[in-house]
């Protein structure tokens, strides 16, 4: 087999690997948080827009989660750590 193509197909391969690999940072709903304290965690750790944040807010309030951001585990995994800090429940799923 030619290298090239070989070395092509690895790369494919690998892509294909990566994207499958992406991950949702999921926001659940519960009857503590202020609208206003989630929109500013999702500003500060998620950098949305407070347009971006909002919107999930209303979701979460509304269907009880929402994704709000996705990534690979190594990305989300300190923007959960830093949303559960805040005192909000946040998964990756």
């Amino acid at each position: 087999m030619n290298p090239e193509v070989e070395q092509l197909e690895l790369v494919d391969l690998l892509e294909a690997i990566q994207i499958t690999d992406v991950k949702d940072l999921v926001v659940f709903n519960d009857d503590f948080n202020t609208f206003e304290h989630v929109i500013k965690t999702l500003i500060r750790v998620c950098k949305h827009t407070p347009e971006q944040a909002e919107q999930c807010t209303w979701l979460i309030h509304y269907k009880g989660k929402c994704t709000v951001r996705t990534g690979s585990f190594e990305e989300l995994d300190p923007m959960r750590e830093a949303i559960c800090e805040a005192g909000i429940d946040a998964k990756i799923i």
